[in-house]
């Protein structure tokens, strides 16, 4: 479903190409709390052919083994953080810095400026009318906030975000919970939100709304791109 509850927010960057100033394309920033369907989401919306960036893959993209991130993680927190494939040991590095949040601190200053170079880069090249920001706290962190022109949040009950995650990670209820624990609450993610996508149903659920959703937003770009009024 839709909520208009908010005022448009408007792109504000243009891009040159071709020597020609065009407006970029419409940036959605998708959220939502852990186990709400998010990536299930952004694949109904990769199949009507819609560009995104992830900032989880774009996290492991710029911590990989060999790269600048992956050497100052190790650097930063031993040879430990370095599993015998050569990669980093995510597991051993979550546990080190979930309950400790100076290591947290530590490791989000060393990556966070990697993911936002990284999907402000991957965003530069979509060609489409719009494109998703996919960033699980975006409305925490704000980082990229700025950037986004519509807020899309992915939204379930929290037990069944808590049921989703235990059956998929095999993590206990309690760990979920203190996880959700570090994010917003849902009733003050949904009051920001532009758009939500109810994803307490089935899996077929979500291909109508994305649908109902990408006519808006292809409606919203279309105007950007001529300079009409909202509503005209």
């Amino acid at each position: 479903m839709s909520s208009t509850g908010h005022p448009e927010r408007e792109l504000q960057a243009s891009a040159q190409r071709d020597g020609t100033s065009v407006r970029a394309p419409l940036v959605i920033g998708l959220t939502g709390g852990i186990g709400s369907g998010k990536s299930e989401v952004t694949r109904a919306f990769a199949v009507r052919g819609i560009e995104f960036v992830d900032a989880d893959r774009a996290a492991h993209a710029v911590s990989a083994g060999g790269t600048a991130g992956f050497d100052a993680v190790v650097s930063e927190f031993g040879a430990e953080a370095a599993g015998d494939d050569g990669e980093l040991d995510r597991a051993w590095l979550r546990r080190r810095v979930f309950a400790d949040a100076i290591a947290r601190a530590r490791l989000e200053g060393i990556l966070h400026p990697l993911i936002h170079d990284y999907m402000v880069n991957a965003m530069a090249q979509w060609r489409g009318a719009y494109g998703l920001l996919c960033v699980p706290l975006l409305l925490e962190r704000g980082g990229l906030l700025a950037r986004v022109a519509r807020v899309l949040v992915v939204d379930c009950p929290e037990d069944e975000q808590v049921r989703r995650v235990v059956e998929r990670s095999g993590l206990k209820a309690e760990d979920v919970r203190a996880v959700m624990a570090t994010q917003m609450t849902r009733a003050a993610r949904l009051a920001r939100a532009d758009d939500i996508i109810d994803n307490i149903g089935a899996k077929a659920d979500i291909a109508p709304q994305v649908a109902r959703l990408d006519a808006l937003y292809r409606e919203i770009a279309a105007r950007q791109r001529t300079g009409a009024p909202a509503g005209a």
